[in-house]
């Protein structure tokens, strides 16, 4: 198979690639640097911007499929420029394929139906949130509704909280953050995570059953471990495997809601500085949100190889090998 992946040279783009790249595929990839990561694998780089619809176009051109993990992420910043990518990107993706007949596993994100209450073991009937506390989620939002009512088959995938080794997003953060880190509220919200090899293999398999006329097409599954455990159990999981002490210290998630608002609205008035605590990850950290993937097990044959105790041997031996 002859495959385009947006973002490949991310976090999950790369695993996503090196997957393609193990059984024989032909891959293509889209982003604005090259990867010498990618090198080894006999990945075609095309150097460009997802927001650019003439490159978008040339990269698509002989691509049967593509996997479009590009995306804008974070807890803070301008609409416009998550819109940019994550919308007008997504658009320039789409109009492509439906240019070139390629098909289109679309990776968007569980927070589309995060509306601020606990979501527990819902599945893929929960709607679309109403109000969303950041542009993130909101531009995630809009370009899967945009996928899912184009004109070709397309699928999106909505992986949860994606960690492992080589994660740019959750560990370090956390690892940078341990003197100042909190968990909220009285006790542990049940979570939902997955490792990044999983959500590369729910990508891939997307992709080998995603044909017109199939169940797939226009349809959203939910991508986990199929493990929900605490939010600090997580937390404290990935810090261990750093070689980092736990958290232990708690705070009532109200009033660090309150104030995550007033960081925000400050932010607003000073350009350029980001606010070390925003609603949106306050959100994420205070409720819960675990989902039922019984659809994803069903129509993609999705089963997580890596459970989440071997995922984090994995990351412990990563990270005590790493310089």
């Amino acid at each position: 198979m002859n495959v385009l992946v947006t973002g490949g040279g991310g976090f999950l783009g790369l695993a996503v690639c090196r997957r393609l790249a193990a059984r024989g595929g032909t891959v293509h990839t889209l982003h604005r640097r090259p990867h010498p990561e990618l090198v080894p694998l006999g990945v075609t780089q095309h150097l460009a911007d997802v927001r650019d619809p003439r490159a978008v176009r040339a990269a698509v051109d002989g691509c049967e499929a593509v996997v479009h993990c590009a995306a804008k992420a974070g807890a803070y910043g301008a609409y416009r420029d998550f819109r940019e990518v994550n919308v007008d990107g997504t658009r320039n993706v789409l109009d492509a394929c439906a240019d070139g007949g390629a098909r289109l596993v679309h990776v968007s994100s569980p927070s589309v139906v995060h509306d601020g209450r606990d979501l527990e073991g819902v599945d893929e009937s929960v709607p679309y949130a109403t109000r969303f506390p950041a542009a993130y989620p909101r531009t995630k939002a809009m370009a899967e509704r945009l996928v899912l009512a184009g004109p070709v088959p397309a699928v999106a995938l909505r992986p949860h909280l994606v960690w492992g080794p080589g994660d740019p997003h959750f560990l370090p953060r956390f690892v940078a953050n341990r003197h100042r880190l909190w968990l909220l509220g009285r006790a542990d919200k049940t979570i939902d995570t997955v490792y990044v090899d999983n959500a590369a293999d729910a990508c891939v398999l997307a992709l080998d059953r995603l044909r017109p006329g199939s169940p797939l097409c226009g349809r959203a599954y939910f991508i986990t471990q199929g493990e929900p455990c605490g939010f600090g159990v997580w937390v404290n999981a990935l810090l261990k495997a750093a070689g980092v002490p736990p958290v232990r210290r708690r705070l009532p998630a109200g009033p660090v809601r309150v104030a995550a608002g007033v960081l925000e609205r400050l932010a607003g008035a000073r350009d350029g500085w980001e606010p070390p605590l925003t609603r949106f990850l306050v959100e994420q950290a205070s409720t819960a949100h675990w989902f039922d993937i019984s659809a994803a097990r069903r129509d993609l044959g999705y089963r997580p190889r890596v459970s989440m105790a071997e995922g984090l041997a994995r990351l412990t031996a990563h990270l005590s090998e790493a310089p």
